[in-house]
């Protein structure tokens, strides 16, 4: 074991305004006496859950680590595929490092670490496929003994992606490296809340009890961690990757573009590759325009804005040139479109082009611009070189990852962010 193991614990869709609540909980609030911590973290554009992820273990916006969406841009797919190969992260990242350093690495359900070398590591992936089986898939993906092994003796907690049924699995699983000292560098993601306040929003008591019960499984790590020598030592690093924001309309901008002719099929009925093209983010989306030019592109400009200002200015705003190459988003979009506050982005041509949320759309989401009032999220480190009871103020998701870098020891190469010097002791 490393003289420092570090245990890194992501709180999906955890923000600011949940850190009231769980600042007065037992064990998250007895944690943060003793940590370094902000409430004022400013996410990655788009503000989802794989490039957030991938930002938090590199240091790096979107566009320069690659993972610029959840999802793959594959407009023949009925469900696209997701980013879940770490061959699709572009440098170095924080556990590469720490396997450099020694440390004996451990990752459950952590976006983007398909095939990564991690030594204990059940990849957050899922079968995309008919003929895909979901065990296969993670084996495949994964640490074959140790998967096996989690699912011979906790398998019964889990019901699918099933909220809190998943979290109660990943837990144990995480807990099982902890008690057996297998690990002195692990990376844990949860996602009850994110899931709570997809399905009910997020001014809803489903989302307390998700966020209680995220104190207790906190709670059973921290004791893990206590009755086990190796780790008394240890830094523990709790975060967000971004909040939510309640939504109310879907906008179904590729139906317009279905319309107008952009978007085309066959005599077969097949989609042929469109020649303009949105791939959402939830509450921003891309559009791609296959050889653009000037004259096209400011015809598509003014065709969504048009649209926008005869449904209620929906769209907040239309980004090109330029005005694009500061946010780190994919460097191959042709324009970037944040929705307003209650709308969304979704890929469905089927629909109208504006539809209520109802049942079939979540009422709930992310992908926004992370300087929307009261979008931020949440950064708390505690270890015997960090700080106690330091509030850090504003900073950045892209900041984590250098931070995290200096405490194993290394410095992270090509990182945007910058290391938070201000939470270590001197």
């Amino acid at each position: 074991m490393k003289a420092n193991p570090i245990i890194i614990i992501s709180l999906d869709g955890v923000g600011r305004k949940d850190f009231d609540l769980l600042k007065t909980l037992p064990n998250f609030g007895k944690l943060l006496k003793s940590s370094s911590y902000s409430y004022k973290v400013n996410s990655i554009y788009p503000s989802l859950t794989y490039p957030a992820h991938t930002s938090i273990v590199t240091g790096k916006k979107p566009a320069n680590h690659g993972v610029v969406n959840n999802i793959l841009l594959q407009h023949y797919r009925a469900s696209s595929d997701w980013f879940w190969f770490r061959s699709q992260v572009e440098g170095e990242t924080i556990y590469d490092l720490a396997k450099k350093a020694g440390y004996t690495t451990g990752a459950i359900l952590w976006p983007v670490t398909g095939k990564a070398k991690i030594d204990y590591n059940i990849p957050e992936i899922f079968a995309n496929r008919w003929w895909h089986n979901q065990a296969m898939v993670s084996l495949y993906s994964g640490s074959p003994i140790y998967q096996l092994l989690m699912n011979f003796k906790y398998g019964y907690l889990r019901e699918g992606k099933k909220q809190p049924e998943l979290d109660n699995f990943s837990t144990e699983c995480a807990l099982y490296l902890l008690k057996k000292g297998k690990v002195d560098f692990l990376m844990l993601h949860l996602t009850d809340v994110d899931t709570m306040k997809h399905h009910h929003g997020t001014e809803n008591e489903e989302v307390t009890h998700a966020l209680r019960r995220h104190d207790a499984r906190l709670g059973k790590i921290l004791e893990a961690m206590n009755n086990n020598d190796c780790y008394k030592n240890s830094t523990i690093v709790l975060l967000g990757d971004h909040s939510l924001i309640d939504t109310e309309k879907v906008i179904n901008l590729n139906s317009v573009f279905l319309k107008e002719g952009y978007i085309t099929k066959d005599e077969k009925g097949k989609f042929l590759e469109p020649r303009v093209y949105m791939n959402n983010c939830d509450g921003s989306a891309y559009v791609y325009i296959k050889d653009s030019t000037e004259e096209l592109q400011n015809k598509i400009i003014n065709l969504i804005k048009d649209f926008s200002k005869n449904n209620d200015d929906c769209i907040e705003e239309v980004l090109s040139g330029d005005d694009l190459k500061p946010l780190g988003v994919d460097k191959n979009c042709t324009l970037m479109l944040e929705a307003k506050k209650g709308y969304y982005f979704s890929n469905d041509l089927a629909g109208e082009a504006i539809e209520e949320v109802g049942e079939k759309y979540d009422k709930a989401t992310h992908g926004y611009s992370p300087f929307k009032e009261d979008y931020q999220t949440f950064f708390l480190v505690s270890g015997d070189s960090i700080r106690k009871d330091y509030n850090i103020g504003q900073m950045n998701l892209i900041d984590e990852a250098p931070t995290i870098a200096k405490i194993i020891g290394k410095e992270l190469e090509g990182a945007d962010g910058r290391v938070i010097s201000s939470i270590f002791d001197v």
